[in-house]
């Protein structure tokens, strides 16, 4: 098989567990509604909380609601978008909407503040899983960036929030104080667990080591540890010199062997560790994804 075969293979590998996620989390984010958001009356943002308010007032369907709330946005603003974003987004906003109503699932009795909880996690798993695929389940996405791009200075991320915080706040008049605590819990709970999904819960760490014995960490790490180095040229603020800094990134199991190898190279060296959410190459996870 040669490149353009693997390159072509690994297209349409992506595009098929892209739409996979995206299905996988409308189920997902959906069951959050029926089992424990609707029955809690909270609102969780979005116009998705829109359509529970409105539920809650003249006992609208949450989903098809949601769904009419979101087509016109989707209209107007997807040339914002990418075309393929855009399709993938329209059709995780209808399938997203369409579970809300046709899941055939059961409210889980609960104590107010676990439903919220085990129902920001279902619904920031589900979104995790359609964002990781390539779209979103909101015309309010499209909205925001539409906004931005008149008013600039209101950035995508402020606008949501400011959305957010009119459906809290309607919440707390049409439905009740406590429901809207509730929401505000639930959308910090589902934007955690949307991270979660989106980072992944085990992280490679990519470790920094500024040493005068660089030459030999590198030659120990690429010969007893079998790991890539990458070497970045630096200088030294105070002295001047040129010393390049050692880069290696890591499963967290092997971190405590490298720190060893430099212990025994260079007890004066320095170095810090931050954390690299997804590593991709050999090694680590294929770029072509065999």
């Amino acid at each position: 098989m040669n490149l353009m075969e693997k390159i072509h293979k690994a297209a349409r590998r992506e595009q098929f567990m892209a739409w996979l996620q995206i299905v996988i989390g409308c189920v997902i984010g959906a069951a959050a509604y029926p089992t424990f958001l609707d029955p809690g009356k909270i609102a969780p943002g979005g116009l998705t909380g829109v359509a529970m308010i409105l539920k809650h007032l003249w006992g609208w369907d949450i989903g098809i609601t949601s769904l009419i709330l979101n087509i016109p946005l989707f209209i107007v603003g997807y040339k914002a978008m990418g075309r393929v974003f855009a399709f993938r987004s329209l059709a995780a906003t209808i399938l997203f909407s369409l579970m809300i109503d046709l899941l055939p699932l059961r409210e889980i009795p609960v104590e107010p503040i676990l439903g919220t909880l085990y129902g920001g996690i279902l619904l920031g798993i589900g979104l995790g899983f359609i964002l990781r695929g390539g779209a979103t389940t909101g015309g309010t996405d499209m909205a925001a960036r539409m906004v931005h791009k008149y008013l600039p200075f209101l950035s995508v991320g402020m606008f949501l929030f400011l959305i957010d915080c009119v459906v809290v706040v309607a919440a707390w008049i049409f439905i009740g104080s406590s429901e809207a605590l509730y929401a505000l819990i639930c959308i910090f709970v589902s934007g955690k667990a949307v991270d979660m999904v989106m980072l992944g819960l085990s992280s490679n760490k990519a470790c920094f080591v500024m040493t005068e014995q660089w030459e030999r960490v590198s030659r120990r790490l690429l010969d007893e540890m079998e790991r890539g180095v990458t070497q970045l040229s630096a200088r030294g603020a105070y002295t001047g010199n040129e010393r390049p800094v050692v880069l290696c990134v890591l499963p967290p199991q092997e971190v405590s062997r490298l720190k060893e190898i430099v212990r025994q190279e260079d007890e004066k060296a320095f170095m810090f560790i931050t954390e690299a959410h997804e590593a991709l190459g050999e090694g680590f996870s294929s770029l072509l994804g065999d």
